[in-house]
This record gives C-alpha cells, sequence and structure tokens, in this order.
C-alpha cells in the first residue's frame, strides 16, 4: 500500500469505526447517567412502602462517581459499574443472527453496564478479599436500543434487541429483577474442611480485622419478558 492508501485507510475508519464507538459510549453514558436517576427513585418508592419500619431493611442509593453507582438492599449491594470502552461481539454470538444486525452490522457494537451482588458488610467493614458475584449485564448500542445478559442464560432479551429501546421503565424492571434474586440467595456456611485450619497471620490480619472472605453463591437468571418494552 502506498503513503496515500493507507492515509485513506485511517482515515476511513475513523470516519466510521471511530465514529460509531464515540456515539456507543455517548449513549451508555446517557443511560447511565438515567439509571441513576431510576435508582433514586426506587429508593425513594419502596422505602415510602416500607414506611417507618426498621431503617435496616430500607433501600439507600449512593452515587459513587461518574461509572459507578451502588444500591443497599437490606444487607446486600448492588454495584452499577459503566464500562469505558465500546465492545463487538465475537461470531459466534447470538447478536449475529439478529435482522437488526444484519441489516448494519454497526449496530452490534455496545457499551455495557454490569451489576455486581455484594455483601452489605463487605463493604461496611472493608473486607477486600470478599467476593462479588455479577448477576446481569446490559448492552446498549449507539441507537439505545439494549439486550440484557444474566448468569446462567447467555443471550437472554436478545431476541428483542432492535426493538427494544432502554429507557426509565425497563431500567426499573432490571433493577427490582436484581433486587429480588439478591435477596433470594442466602450466604452459605463454608464447608468444614476449608475452614478448619488457620494461620496466626490470618487469625490476626484477617478476624481481628472482620476480613474473613466472605461471599454468597447466587444463580441470577433473567427472563427476557421481564425486561422486554
Amino acid at each position: 500500500m502506498t503513503s496515500d492508501d493507507v492515509k485513506k485507510a485511517i482515515v476511513g475508519i475513523l470516519q466510521s469505526k471511530a465514529l460509531v464507538k464515540q456515539d456507543v459510549f455517548e449513549s451508555t453514558k446517557k443511560n447511565f447517567d438515567l439509571l441513576k436517576e431510576v435508582l433514586v427513585s426506587v429508593q425513594n418508592e419502596y422505602n415510602q412502602e416500607l414506611g417507618g419500619q426498621d431503617k435496616r431493611i430500607q433501600l439507600a442509593f449512593e452515587d459513587k462517581g461518574e461509572f459507578v453507582a451502588q444500591l443497599k438492599v437490606a444487607g446486600d449491594m448492588l454495584v452499577f459499574h459503566m464500562h469505558t470502552n465500546t465492545f463487538e461481539f465475537d461470531r459466534d454470538h447470538e447478536v449475529w443472527k439478529s435482522d437488526y444486525v444484519k441489516q448494519d452490522e454497526n449496530n452490534s457494537y455496545c457499551g455495557v453496564v454490569n451489576i455486581y451482588n455484594f455483601l452489605h458488610d463487605s463493604f461496611r467493614y472493608n473486607r477486600e478479599n470478599d467476593a462479588g458475584y455479577l448477576i446481569a449485564r446490559i448492552f446498549i448500542n449507539k441507537e439505545g436500543h439494549y439486550f440484557v445478559e444474566g448468569k446462567r442464560q447467555k443471550g437472554t432479551g436478545i431476541n428483542h434487541f432492535g426493538t427494544s429501546v432502554i429507557n426509565a421503565t425497563n431500567w426499573q424492571k432490571i433493577i427490582e429483577i436484581g433486587i429480588v434474586y439478591s435477596l433470594e440467595f442466602d450466604l452459605l456456611v463454608p464447608p468444614y474442611d476449608d475452614v478448619k485450619i488457620i494461620s496466626m497471620m490470618q487469625m490476626n490480619g484477617e478476624i481481628m480485622s472482620s476480613k474473613m472472605q466472605t461471599g454468597k453463591r447466587l444463580g441470577f437468571v433473567y427472563n427476557a419478558d421481564d425486561v422486554k418494552q
């Protein structure tokens, strides 16, 4: 290739693929900001339903920065994280079977919002070794079309990709499904053989500082019909 050919190729990529990726980022960021607004609304709505009941079970939203938000639900913490990059799917992914993507492959480029479930005590006591679990991720493209993948169902909701646009109503459904599943799965006692021996270092550094690794085992399943528009 000549120098002019290389220059034309670079300009072509910048005008097409690179521009699409910027559009995807802006779309995802706009909708992540909307998610924060919906989280505040969900907090207020459910706390009103709970009335004057024990404050320990009330919801508490916290904006942790441009790309992170948290929702405390009793003993659980849902963490919502927007990745700042744009992603493409491997060629075996179900997204390529979508007529919407077949019409324009640029529609397949997506930003992603991850939802993790942690124990609230992991944050409260700064237990840095505690495990959090990815319970869902939401893919959003430049046009605001989206689909949801849950922990046990690859491609859940993908049949609505191209027809469902993310909005406040759909965000609330996604949030509520996350709340239900995080509350339904309880903390499991670790097997006896896994904890029967402990070193002095672990005793001093972990137990005395409330930092023994803890996490829930989740079986999260999203139902496509729960979040379609």
